[in-house]
């Protein structure tokens, strides 16, 4: 049996790589990692040296799991699947917040789906949301029998340079997307009335789409910013993470948090929102949590004046090693073997790669 995985923003290029920068596109990259010769479904058919993409109606639908990260269409998947095979295999993977879906039908459809299938979610607190969901607005003779599991997404700790010395202090913002939801008009706010005050460097490194928006406009007439693409390899993504003092989080909502975790395991000072997505991040008596704009601003101000007492601080609250903690609960390594061993629980032996397999 194979995998085959859905995700309809999937970019191929001519070389059979999957394109981009964003978490999804990422994501694939890594379930290709651990599921060798797993397909995507997408236009064509398209062979590559080491990759197919297929329709979802060319799919051996006896022969193949499919896992959706569009999610939402899930029953229209299994409906296309089962012209072929009466007993479809389909999963769900909720890579996203949830809270994004606000129209009682999308969050209605997320509900049927998660409780129709098997779903795999990229933290607790995803998983939380979904069973919630799911017992809302489902009856509860599906509700009782969804089945939902869970693992904190982590990253590849290899990738992880060694510190790197600026001539600022470097303030990243740490999102490539100047939606709603990221609320960056309060990082704007905030690193305007810092830079007024002392000398820093603001970089935002932004998806092409976003890179023309009024706020990006803002940031970039300022003699203190940079604004511009995404870098162009992982290996200069964290190159430039090397060399970043602090970040400040506004975002209302998120599903996980990855790019937070990659830049406080790159030695950046966090300074984050007081929320529940937060805390479900964090150890308990994080050091830099806001309520208000003024307490970021006088925490980013520390931050970058005297990043090494906050460094301190935040060992502080982890028994003097926040480093490890982080390690300990965001290592790639643990989300590879947790999906693995869900499909293997849920539908038998697909092939897989994982770390200590």
């Amino acid at each position: 049996m194979r995998l085959a995985i859905k995700y309809d923003s999937a970019v191929v290029d001519p070389d059979g790589v999957v394109t981009g920068h964003d978490a999804g596109a990422t994501l694939v990259r890594r379930l290709l990692r651990v599921f060798p010769g797993a397909e995507i479904v997408g236009s064509g058919p398209r062979r590559y040296r080491d990759l197919d993409v297929l329709p979802l109606e060319f799919v051996d639908a006896a022969d193949t799991v499919v896992l959706d990260m569009d999610v939402t269409d899930s029953l229209a998947v299994w409906q296309t699947l089962r012209r072929s095979h009466p007993e479809p295999r389909l999963m769900n993977f909720v890579w996203f917040s949830t809270s994004q879906m606000r129209h009682p039908v999308e969050r209605a459809t997320l509900a049927l789906s998660c409780a129709s299938f098997p779903t795999f979610a990229n933290s607790e607190r995803t998983a939380s949301e979904v069973r919630e969901i799911v017992n809302f607005w489902t009856v509860p003779q599906l509700a009782e029998k969804a089945r939902i599991a869970w693992v904190n997404l982590g990253i590849r700790l290899e990738h992880v340079q060694p510190r790197a010395a600026t001539d600022e202090p470097v303030v990243l913002y740490p999102a490539i997307y100047l939606s709603e939801r990221k609320n960056p008009r309060l990082f704007l706010d905030v690193v305007e009335r810092i830079a007024r005050r002392t000398p820093i460097r603001v970089e935002a490194r932004l998806h092409e789409s976003h890179l023309i928006s009024e706020q990006a406009m803002r940031l970039s007439r300022q003699r203190w910013a940079w604004v511009g693409p995404l870098t162009a390899t992982r290996e200069d993504y964290w190159h430039a993470l090397a060399r970043t003092t602090a970040f400040l989080a506004t975002a209302v909502e998120e599903s996980y948090g990855l790019e937070y975790v990659e830049a406080l395991v790159a030695g950046a000072v966090g300074i984050f929102p007081d929320r529940p997505w937060v805390h479900a991040l964090l150890p308990a008596g994080y050091p830099f949590l806001y309520r208000t704009p003024e307490e970021a601003e006088d925490m980013l101000l520390r931050a970058v004046t005297d990043p090494a007492a906050c460094l301190a601080r935040m060992d502080a609250a982890c028994g003097g090693d926040f480093q490890g903690w982080l390690r300990a609960r965001h290592d790639d390594d643990l989300f590879e073997r947790a999906i693995a061993d869900r499909v293997h629980e849920w539908f038998g032996d697909v092939p897989a790669v994982v770390p200590g397999g």
